[in-house]
């Protein structure tokens, strides 16, 4: 039988292991993928600490995997092997909840998550149901690809559906993981682009990336700021503080709407006042199934759209999780097979 290396979870809150494993065989509507590259995601904290409800472990992580189709199941007739492919956040949907008869597959009532209902990306091969993976285009870099089906499908996605058109006044609240992709985004969709962080040193790195704008939060008003331009149509929240959520709600334009999906469990203040006047809306957003995934990598191929990473290899896995963790990586960190 032959054997590949994964990096577990013995149990909640345990270090990584670098364990050997049988290569996995795919049953019916399943897939086998070679690994090549799966991205460090802060959610799979999750997986690591054992937040997340029934999750069995030992467990390996990873929800931002980019690969090659190794072998189909039985009943496969819609991948074959060789394609390039990957699988995100969204691990697959039961198809019969209501959510799903109305086509709605990311709000499934029995959600699955890569990396935490099955094994996920940190390992050379992995199981994933046919409903879960995404097509990849050829061009793009697997290390690369694997932050876009998680980060980058989340703001790509986020910014698609809130209503900004191109020449609307978008600002992106932090320049991390996230923000950094949002901000090129926004630029390629053709909008204005306020960056929101902290302090002056993130304004170079801001205007390189796509913005026309950079603000200050430490130095001035945000809000105030963006209210001179005319009002932000898109605040796209992605720096997990609730407090920096809050304090921008008075920069949205009328009718502006901020779009969260920076994770906090801390409130985000705003009276009702601030939603009134102005018709002013906050939208939480998920990220989204695999043909959203396809829109992503699509994109990001044509515009140049790509992530900033650090690679590390497989066996370093625990040393590529605490650098994610210490927030000192170059944004996205990604295990090469």
């Amino acid at each position: 039988m032959a054997r590949m290396k994964a990096a577990q979870v013995p149990k909640a809150g345990a270090d990584f292991q670098i364990v050997e494993r049988d290569i996995p065989e795919p049953g019916p509507g399943q897939v086998r993928i070679r690994v090549q590259a799966c991205g460090v995601c802060h959610s799979d904290v999750l997986a690591k600490e054992g937040g997340w409800p029934g999750l069995v472990y030992p467990r390996v992580p990873g929800h931002e995997v980019a690969g090659v189709i190794d072998e189909a199941g039985s009943g496969v007739t819609q991948w074959k092997k060789g394609q390039r492919v990957g699988v995100g956040w969204h691990g697959g949907q039961d198809g019969t909840c209501l959510a799903c008869r109305r086509g709605d597959f990311v709000n499934c009532a029995n959600l699955k998550v890569t990396g935490f209902s099955y094994d996920g990306g940190y390992q050379e091969y992995m199981i994933a149901p046919v409903e879960a993976v995404a097509r990849m285009p050829e061009s793009l870099d697997p290390a690369e690809a694997g932050p876009l089906l998680c980060a980058g499908i989340t703001t790509f996605n986020a910014l698609r559906h809130s209503g900004a058109v191109p020449s609307d006044l978008v600002a992106v609240q932090g320049i991390g993981g996230l923000g950094h992709l949002g901000i090129q985004f926004a630029q390629k969709f053709g909008y204005q682009v306020a960056a929101i962080g902290r302090g002056p040193e993130n304004a170079e790195l801001a205007h390189k990336l796509g913005a026309s704008v950079y603000i200050d939060s430490v130095a001035t008003n945000a809000a105030a700021e963006l209210q001179k331009l005319g009002g932000a149509r898109v605040i796209l929240a992605t720096a997990p503080n609730s407090k920096a959520m809050s304090s921008l709600i008075d920069g949205l334009a009328v009718n502006g709407r901020m779009m969260v999906i920076g994770v906090s469990t801390d409130p985000i203040e705003v009276t009702p006042l601030q939603l009134i006047l102005g018709n002013r809306s906050v939208q939480g957003w998920a990220s989204g199934v695999p043909t959203d995934s396809e829109d992503t990598l699509r994109f990001a191929e044509l515009t140049g759209v790509r992530p900033m990473i650090e690679k590390y290899p497989l066996v370093k896995a625990g040393e590529a999780y605490a650098r994610m963790m210490s927030g000192k990586a170059e944004f996205r960190v990604v295990l090469t097979m």
